[in-house]
């Protein structure tokens, strides 16, 4: 169960983060290397799912 809750918890982040780049995007002058760390982060939560998800089965 321990590891269901870190995918959840991951999961709310990746989607924050996800929020966060929507937000950039719509600035009139958008920062590109904001924009660039956040999808980043974005990946490396994506990825750290995928190798718990791959514990689980």
């Amino acid at each position: 169960m321990a590891v269901e809750a870190r995918i959840r918890e991951l999961g709310s982040r990746h989607h924050s983060l996800d929020e966060a780049i929507q937000d950039e995007l719509r600035r009139p002058a958008a920062d590109d290397l904001r924009l660039k760390e956040l999808k980043r982060k974005k990946l490396k939560l994506k990825e750290e799912m995928a190798a718990l998800r791959g514990e689980l089965h």
